[in-house]
């Protein structure tokens, strides 16, 4: 055998070998809230987001995202209704894709990030709807104003991540605020009062 047959034949091997290792990689996410470890977890920043949207004049959601907030959490598996979370968003790290935008939005008329730097949410309790689901009620402090808030929480599972070297567990977040109750009312009428919040985010044990 010779030729263009042996290439053949090395790449195939070459590619179920890469198949192989792929899938040896793959974590084995547990589902089960019973078998989370409990403890003290911290933010992976490189697997997170956190996105608003924002009715614009009736047309379209408008889409925006903070590049960096920390996130921490604390939960017991045999108890998770007194899972701890507490988030830090840094105001002035606000994308929408157009800088000079971004700017204005962080300006005085809006978020004001230069005398309200930051966004912070204290938990104070959840409550479990199902199997993987609960309901995280708690204390968001924006624009120097504090409101109480709810978000539909999913865990999303656990297990050991070979790549990180850690056991990881992920969680996705949903909430609906008013942004006039915080302060921010600029063009009431155009843009929605109401604010979607979506956050993912995979979180390491300490």
């Amino acid at each position: 055998m010779t030729g263009q047959p042996i290439r053949n034949l090395f790449l195939t091997l070459g590619l179920s070998l890469a198949a192989s290792c792929v899938s040896a990689l793959a974590p084995n996410v547990n589902t089960d809230p019973t078998a989370l470890k409990p403890g003290n977890y911290e933010l992976d920043r490189n697997h997170a987001a956190l996105l608003f949207k924002v009715g614009h004049l009736g047309f379209s959601k408008y889409v925006g995202r903070f590049e960096r907030f920390d996130v921490s959490l604390d939960f017991d598996e045999g108890n998770p209704e007194t899972a701890k979370i507490d988030a830090v968003v840094d105001m002035t790290s606000l994308d929408v894709a157009n800088d000079p935008f971004a700017n204005t939005l962080m300006g005085p008329n809006w978020f004001d990030a230069n005398q309200f730097p930051e966004t912070i949410f204290r938990s104070t309790g959840i409550e479990i709807t199902g199997e993987n689901t609960g309901v995280m009620t708690g204390d968001l402090t924006m624009h120097g104003v504090t409101q109480p808030v709810t978000m539909a929480v999913t865990f999303n599972g656990g297990g050991f991540d070979r790549l990180r070297g850690a056991y990881v567990i992920g969680i996705s977040a949903r909430s609906t605020v008013s942004r006039r109750a915080f302060g921010v009312s600029r063009f009431g009428i155009l843009v929605s009062d109401k604010v979607e919040l979506e956050i993912e985010a995979e979180f390491k044990k300490r």
